[in-house]
């Protein structure tokens, strides 16, 4: 998988940067390496938000795109709320697909075919 680190007005340090791979290493394994994730870091710029440092995730998978936001008053733990919601994503849609897949090898079994009257 690859991933791309974006700094909205935030300078990105090679420290965010090797936590936000360290944290979305479980996601990449259960995806293809051909998946593309873009994670953007940023703070909102409203002084009365007390939730300012935000992190943005858009895992680009095959024929599906899933996106996560989260804020929070540190940036590192911005991350790690995105990172576990992309997480739950993944799963949730590598199950569908599961589900999906064996639904219709079932329905394609010659054994099941019940004679005609």
């Amino acid at each position: 998988m690859r991933i791309e680190v974006k700094g909205r007005n935030l300078p990105v340090s090679e420290d965010l940067r090797e936590h936000v791979e360290k944290r979305f290493r479980k996601v990449s394994r259960q995806v293809s390496e051909l998946a593309e994730l873009e994670v953007e870091v940023f703070e909102e710029r409203n002084t009365r938000v007390a939730d300012s440092q935000v992190a943005e995730a858009t895992l680009h998978l095959k024929g599906v795109t899933l996106r996560a936001r989260d804020a929070s008053p540190d940036i590192v733990h911005s991350i790690n709320m995105v990172s576990d919601e992309i997480s739950r994503q993944v799963k949730r849609h590598r199950d569908k697909r599961r589900k999906r897949r064996e639904s219709r090898a079932a329905a394609d079994l010659p054994g099941d075919v019940s004679p005609a009257a």
